[in-house]
C-alpha cells in the first residue's frame, strides 16, 4: 500500500462525465471540487453536470436500451464477472481512493472493495437465472406462460457513505438484468464511482449501458429525468426526507422504485447473553464506517443486570480507538464528512447530556483541520432524546436500560424507521421469539453485521421499499410478463 501515491491514483480517474461511453465535460465547462474530509485539502475538480447534461445521459441510456437487453445473459453475466476480477485486482489502489475522498481507514476501504465486488460476482451469477413459468389453466383449455423482461433504463442514485459498494449493488442486477442507466453518485464521493465506470468500459460494457452524472445540483439534475418518462425505474439509496421527495416525482410517471432509506438500529443485549460476544457485536454496528452507516447501532438497549459491566467494557473498547487520517497505520476512527455532519452530532450529544446523559469517553469535536469526533459512549440516556429518532451517523454509543422483553421490544420498535434490529442472548427460543416481534426488515441474532450479496437487504416502515440483494435483488430490475396461450 505504502507503494502507491495517493496522487496517482486520483490522477488515474477521469474527471468528465460519461455518457454514451464517451468521457465528456460539462456543458460550459463547469467543474466543482472533491476534497479530503481529514485534511480539508482538494484533490481535484471534477464535472458538475447540468440539467442538458442529464438529458443527454437519459437519451444514451433510451437509445441502449434495446440492443442492450437483447444480449444473451451469459454475456452480460461475464461482463460482471471481468468487472469482478478487476476490482479485487486494483483493490489498494481503490481503497487508497476511497480512504482520500471519504475517509474511513483503509483497512475498512479495502474491506469494501472486497464487498462490493461480490455484487458483481453475484449477479454474474443470477444473470442466467432468470426464470419463468409455464401452466395449465385451470379449466384446461388454455396455457399460461410467464416470463420477465428487463424493466427498462434506470436511475441510479447513491450515497457518500458507501461509494463503491452502493455502486455495485445496483449496478450489478441492473446489468444482470439487461437495463440501462444513469447514475449519480454523491458529490462528496464521486471519484470512487468514476474508477469503478473505468473498470466497467475495461470489462466490455457496451457504450450508453452505463452513463455517469457527478454534478452539485441533484435536483436540478435529476428531477426532470424522473418526469420525463422514459426511464422506468428508480433506486435510490439515502435519507428518509429526501426518499419521499423523490417518490413524489416518481408517482407522476407512475416509475418502479427501490428505496434504501434512513435507519434506527436497535442492538438488544438480555443478561443471559455471551458478554464478550455481545461487545465484539456492538463495536462492528455502531463502529463500522465511523458510524456513518444506515445500518450503525442508534440505540444500545441493555438489561438492568448487566447494564454497569457492558458500558464499562464497551468503554474500555471505545476509548482505545486510535483517531487520525485514515492513510495513517493502525488509525480506526478517521473524519466524519463533513463540519455539517460533526455539527450534527455534537448537537445530539449536547441535547443528551442536557437530559441528563453521563459521558463515560469523548463527547466533543476535535479541533480541525479535518472533521474529527471521537468514539464516545454515553449512559443514563433519556429517552425523550433527540438521537432515539435520529440518526446520529457518527461514532457515538448512547445506552439504554431495560427490565423485561416486553419493555425491549416496546423501546427497539418506538421509532418510525425499520432497517435492521440486533439482539444478544443465548436463549435461542427467545432470540426466535424476539426476532420476530422486532419491527425490522433485517436481523441481527447474535451477530453485529448483516450485509451480504448473497442476501436480501432492505428495510421496513419508513426505512424504504423493496430488497437489494440475494436472490430478490435481480427481481427489483425485471417486470413480470404473462402471454396467455389458447389451445
Amino acid at each position: 500500500m505504502s507503494s502507491i501515491s495517493e496522487s496517482g491514483v486520483v490522477e488515474a480517474v477521469g474527471k468528465e462525465l460519461f455518457i454514451g461511453g464517451k468521457w465528456t465535460a460539462a456543458a460550459g465547462g463547469k467543474t466543482f471540487a472533491v476534497s479530503d474530509p481529514s485534511t480539508g485539502k482538494v484533490l481535484c475538480e471534477i464535472a458538475d453536470a447540468s440539467p442538458a447534461d442529464g438529458m443527454a445521459a437519459l437519451d444514451a441510456a433510451v437509445g441502449a436500451q434495446a440492443a442492450w437487453a437483447a444480449y444473451a445473459p451469459r454475456e452480460r453475466g461475464e461482463i460482471l464477472r471481468r468487472a469482478y476480477d478487476l476490482l479485487l485486482h486494483r483493490a489498494d489502489e481503490l481503497a487508497l481512493l476511497m480512504t482520500l475522498e471519504m475517509g474511513k481507514p483503509l483497512a475498512e476501504a479495502k474491506g469494501e472493495i472486497t464487498y462490493a465486488a461480490e455484487f458483481f460476482r453475484w449477479f454474474a451469477e443470477e444473470a442466467v437465472r432468470i426464470d419463468g413459468g409455464y401452466a395449465v389453466a385451470p379449466n384446461g383449455v388454455g396455457r399460461f406462460l410467464v416470463t420477465k423482461q428487463p424493466v427498462g433504463p434506470t436511475l441510479l442514485i447513491t450515497p457518500w457513505n458507501f461509494p463503491m459498494a452502493m455502486g455495485t449493488r445496483k449496478i450489478g442486477p441492473a446489468i444482470a438484468a439487461g437495463c440501462t442507466m444513469v447514475i449519480k453518485p454523491a458529490a462528496q464521493t464521486p471519484l470512487s464511482m468514476l474508477a469503478l465506470t473505468g473498470i466497467l468500459v475495461e470489462a466490455g460494457l457496451p457504450e450508453g449501458v452505463l452513463n455517469v452524472l457527478t454534478t452539485t445540483d441533484s435536483g436540478g439534475v435529476m428531477e426532470p429525468l424522473i418526469r420525463d418518462g422514459r426511464a422506468r425505474k428508480l433506486s435510490f439509496t439515502g435519507s428518509t426526507a429526501v426518499g419521499r421527495k423523490l417518490l413524489e416525482q416518481c408517482a407522476d410517471k407512475v416509475l418502479r422504485t427501490s428505496m434504501e432509506l434512513g435507519g434506527n438500529a436497535p442492538f438488544v443485549v438480555f443478561d443471559d447473553a455471551d458478554l464478550d460476544a455481545a461487545i465484539d457485536g456492538v463495536m462492528q454496528a455502531k463502529m463500522r464506517n465511523i458510524g456513518e452507516a444506515c445500518t450503525a447501532a442508534n440505540r444500545i438497549y441493555v438489561q438492568s443486570g448487566i447494564v454497569d459491566e457492558f458500558s464499562r467494557r464497551l468503554t474500555e473498547r471505545m476509548s482505545a480507538l486510535p483517531m487520525g487520517r485514515g492513510t495513517e497505520p493502525g488509525v480506526v476512527v478517521g473524519p466524519l464528512i463533513d463540519e455539517a455532519a460533526v455539527k450534527k452530532v455534537s448537537e445530539l450529544v449536547k441535547d443528551a447530556t442536557d437530559r441528563g446523559a453521563q459521558v463515560l469517553t469523548g463527547g466533543s469535536a476535535v479541533d480541525g483541520p479535518g472533521h474529527f469526533y471521537p468514539a464516545t459512549v454515553l449512559v443514563g440516556v433519556s429517552a425523550e432524546s433527540r438521537l432515539t429518532q435520529e440518526e446520529i451517523f457518527g461514532p457515538v454509543a448512547p445506552v439504554f436500560t431495560f427490565d423485561t422483553e416486553d419493555e425491549a421490544v416496546t423501546a427497539a420498535n418506538n421509532t418510525e424507521f425499520g432497517l435492521v434490529s440486533y439482539l444478544y442472548t443465548s436463549d435461542l427460543k427467545r432470540g426466535l421469539r424476539v426476532s420476530e416481534r422486532l419491527e425490522a426488515g433485517m436481523i441481527g441474532l447474535n451477530q453485529g453485521v448483516v450485509s451480504n450479496p448473497a442476501a436480501p437487504f432492505g428495510g421496513i416502515k419508513q426505512s424504504g421499499l423493496g430488497r437489494e440483494g440475494g436472490t430478490v435483488g435481480i427481481d427489483e430490475f425485471l417486470e413480470v410478463k404473462y402471454i396467455a396461450v389458447s389451445l
